[in-house]
């Protein structure tokens, strides 16, 4: 409120530079821009990415289906490669079968969520109407969390480049005054401080 006050009284007073007024003019829209345009932005980046992402969601809800597989070879027994991804990791892999929902039999070699997987163990694999497999469906809180965070990122760039483009012509202004400046110097330097020189 103090900066829209201050436009206000500088518009009238005679120590008021004409480009003094334009940078002004030019922080306060950069800062409309950012305070308004930018989250309106964010939400309609969010709104539009989470229709798009329930969407999503629903379609593949409608065309993934969860079965059983049964190990039918565990996993080679021998070291670990590398001992900290055993302790992040606990999924092992595994040759599978698991029967599509067409009902048609599959096998391949899988991730189970099993610490010590043996043969006749039995898990979860996601898959398509033909047995292949796909993974897990988008989940409702998944996809929300994506929107609101694609809502945030937009916004964010909006200011970003509200800022960057008032930096921007900021710099064009202050280079232009410069130039202008060397101008009137140039002009007035040689007989600037001369007796007599009528300066």
């Amino acid at each position: 409120m103090r900066a829209l006050s201050g436009l206000w009284r500088w518009r009238r007073n005679p120590l008021c530079r004409a480009t003094d007024l334009a940078e002004a003019r030019l922080a306060l829209t950069a800062l409309l821009l950012m305070v308004l345009v930018a989250p309106l932005l964010g939400v309609l980046v969010g709104s539009a990415t989470q229709e798009s992402l329930h969407r999503a969601a629903r379609e593949q809800r409608l065309t993934r289906h969860q079965v059983t597989a049964t190990v039918l070879r565990g996993p080679e027994h021998g070291p670990p490669a590398d001992p900290e991804t055993l302790t992040r990791d606990t999924r092992t892999r595994v040759l599978a079968g698991w029967t599509a929902p067409d009902g048609s039999a599959h096998q391949g070699t899988v991730l189970a969520q099993l610490k010590s997987a043996e043969p006749g163990d039995r898990f979860g694999v996601w898959t398509d109407p033909q047995g292949r497999l796909v993974s897990r469906p988008l989940d409702s809180a998944t996809a929300t969390t994506h929107a609101v965070l694609a809502g945030f990122g937009a916004a964010l760039l909006a200011s970003g480049l509200a800022e960057a483009g008032r930096r921007l012509v900021l710099r064009h202004m202050v280079r232009r005054r410069h130039a202008r400046l060397d101008r009137a110097w140039e002009q007035a330097g040689p007989d600037w401080g001369r007796t007599g020189a009528g300066s």
